[in-house]
């Protein structure tokens, strides 16, 4: 998955729960700014803090090897 489909899922699962930014950051304890600069595609939040936001949002961040011939 590219981070931009991965900033449209948060966005889109966060709209669907008809949370604000303001509420989502307050729960998931990170930054007003942090994820509104990540919702915006401007941020470079770590995986800890993407982690927190997709936790409260029932979301599930996996990561898996890739097949040697889809290594770019």
């Amino acid at each position: 998955m590219h981070f931009d489909q991965l900033i449209l899922q948060i966005k889109q699962r966060r709209e669907e729960l008809q949370i604000t930014q303001e509420t989502l950051a307050e729960i998931a304890e990170v930054g007003l700014r942090t994820l509104k600069q990540f919702e915006s595609g401007k941020g470079n939040p770590t995986l800890q803090t993407i982690t927190k936001i997709s936790e409260v949002l029932g979301m599930e961040l996996k990561l898996q090897i890739k097949p040697l011939n889809q290594i770019k």
